[in-house]
Parts: C-alpha cells; structure tokens; sequence
C-alpha cells in the first residue's frame, strides 16, 4: 500500500450531508450553524477512518456547491445581480437543471486571504494520527468555464491575457498559503478537461467565442502557473469527470481528445478519473501518462446505491493495467457523492459501504 496520497483507496472529497445537518442548514446561523458543523465533520471524519481510508476530507459538508461556493470568495469575483448559469443534466428519467447565480469578474482578481482556512484547520486537527487532511478546490479553469469572455468586464481586463495572470496568480498565493497552514494534499477538481471531450461541449464553448478546440491547453496552461511554485511535500491532484449533480451528468465521451497534453503536460501528481459506466470510454487513453504519475480509476459509481462486484472492479483494474503499469494504479468512486448540498440518489450506509468496497478491493489488488 501506498503512504503517499494519492492512496492505493482513495476518494474524491464530497460526502452525503446528513438529515440533522441539512436541517440545522435551514434553522441555525452563525456559530449555532458552525457548531453543528463541526459536529457532523467529527462524525464524519471518523466513519472515513473506520472505512479504512488514509486521507479524509470534511465531505465539504460547510459548502453548498463544490465550486462556487470557492469561486464566490475570490477578489473581483461576485455574483451577478438577477442572473444564472443554467447547466443541463441529464439521467434515466429526463433532464434536470443546475442554476447558480451567475459570476461576474468585476475587479481585478486576488486572494484577500486564503479560501477554506479555518476549515481546513478544523479538519487538520480533527483527523488524527495515520489520516492524511485532504483539501478539496475547484482548478482555475472552472472559473472560466462557467462564466466565458462574457463574464469578463472588458474594462477591467482589456488584455485576456492579464486576466489569466491574475487568476494563476491568485491560485498560486492559495496554493502557497494553504501549504503553509500544514496542507499536504490538495485536489483542483476540474470538469472542464472531461467536458471537453464532449464534441457538444465545444460546440457550445465555440458558440460563445472561446476556441474550443485548444482551449485544454489553456487550461492546462493555467493550471501549471498556478502551481509553478507549490511547496515542498505538497501532493496535488486533480480529479475530471462529466458532471455530478443528483445523481445525473452533464457530458459524454472518452479521455481521447485531452489525453495526450493532459497526462504529459499537467503538472500534477496524480488524476482521479471518470470510469463507472460507457460515457467515460475505454482505457485506451491512459497509454499516454509517463512514469512517475498516479491515476486513480474511479471505477465505483456514486450515481446509485447498488455495490459493484469485487470480481468485476478487478478485471476492470487489469484491463487499465493493459496501458499503464499497476503500480501507478489506485481505486475511488467515479466522483464526490455529494457535489451540491442535495447530495446523489443513495444513502449513507450505501455510501460507505461503497468506500469500505473500494478499501478491501484495494488491499486485495495491492496487498
């Protein structure tokens, strides 16, 4: 087994809010609320650790949404007045809508202080001996992507390119900061590299005057900047995958498209990928990443409760072996099981008993 992150069993970040946290959401503020809270992360903490998980995460149970509510606290960034994104999922029984407010660059961006601190020192101090704290944060990208060159005031960024600079530059003081408060494991999460595999999703992109057909690169691009000075000891992953969001998916299509540049110029430790059913495509892509890079196979669905087949998780782990060595192999679930505080369409018992699945396949595989 691994005692690095990414661990040999591992998982995304977001975890089902339970019922008496959903209801404090609605009657408490304040330190009441933060109270109740850091209750629910207690407990959660612990369930990770009787899981047999070495890394755990708040569940992101302060947030609401797993990326907005970062995107939010950047400075120059704010929700724009009467307006949303809408994001069309999609699942078995029809499509469903995802419709925040609406972001608005309207300054130059910054970090004013570092996002998520306090609760990452809660969780820091929380997990225990043994249990690796992992941070979980949307990539730079996101914020690009849910709002395009429309949401960009032209005034305060004429030049495109000094509004990419200042949004590295705000991560990277993130990154630094964080780091410095004793992170040694932080994860961008980033839809957009999975999304762009999608010919609909760069059609859309392509439609609001973004070249989609490079933007990965781009992206990647940024992402390198914002992590071109990461401290020592800090493993950082990123973790892609095709929407989640009551339990339905926004985009379709293997890794083919961004494969290739992503896996040989991303400079992360490791990637956290969409695996659970044929949307994701076949395997094939993984022959592109070099030595040294981890990829964590997100072969357990967090979309529905039923358990996968041990059986079933290890041929599939055998077949991703056929194009990248075993030894730069992990298992998770295919994402969080709860992106928005509305959380996916199975329990918490079926949660964990997912996570203690992904554990004793693991250690089966790994030894």
């Amino acid at each position: 087994m691994r005692t690095s992150p990414p661990f040999r069993a591992d998982h995304v970040g977001s975890l089902l809010r339970p019922q008496e946290l959903l209801r404090a959401r609605e009657t408490l503020k304040g330190d009441e609320l933060r109270a109740a809270e850091d209750a629910a992360i207690r407990e959660v903490v612990r369930k990770q650790r009787d899981a047999g998980l070495q890394s755990a995460t708040d569940g992101e149970f302060r947030r609401a949404s797993w990326h907005m509510d970062f995107i939010y606290q950047l400075g120059g960034i704010g929700q724009a007045a009467d307006e949303q994104i809408t994001v069309r999922f999609h699942n078995e029984q029809g499509d469903i809508e995802f419709t925040p407010a609406a972001l608005r660059v309207h300054d130059r961006i910054k970090l004013d202080t570092p996002i998520f601190a306090d609760d990452f020192g809660f969780l820091r101090d929380t997990v225990g001996e043994g249990v690796t704290p992992k941070l979980t944060i949307p990539s730079p990208s996101m914020v690009h992507y849910r709002g395009g060159p429309a949401a960009i005031d032209p005034e305060v960024y004429p030049d495109v390119e000094e509004f990419w600079r200042d949004l590295s530059a705000a991560y990277a003081e993130q990154v630094r900061r964080i780091g410095a408060l004793g992170c040694t494991y932080l994860q961008f999460d980033d839809t957009s590299l999975a999304y762009l595999n999608d010919p609909a999703q760069r059609a859309e992109l392509a439609g609001r005057g973004d070249d989609a057909e490079h933007m990965h690169l781009r992206y990647i691009k940024q992402i390198n900047a914002a992590l071109a000075a990461k401290p020592a000891g800090m493993t950082i992953t990123t973790h892609m995958c095709r929407g989640n969001f009551r339990s339905s998916w926004a985009a379709s299509g293997g890794y083919d498209f961004v494969a290739e540049a992503l896996f040989n110029e991303l400079n992360v430790d490791g990637f956290f990928m969409e695996f659970d059913d044929e949307r994701s495509g076949g395997f094939e892509p993984l022959r592109f990443v070099p030595p040294g890079k981890m990829v964590v196979l997100g072969l357990v669905t967090t979309k529905r409760g039923e358990l996968e087949s041990k059986d079933t998780l290890k041929r599939r782990i055998d077949e991703a072996a056929k194009f990248v060595d075993l030894d730069q192999l992990c298992l998770s679930p295919q994402c969080g099981f709860s992106s928005t505080v509305e959380g996916n369409e199975l329990t918490e018992e079926q949660q964990f008993a997912k996570l203690r699945l992904i554990v004793e396949t693991a250690q089966e595989v790994w030894g």
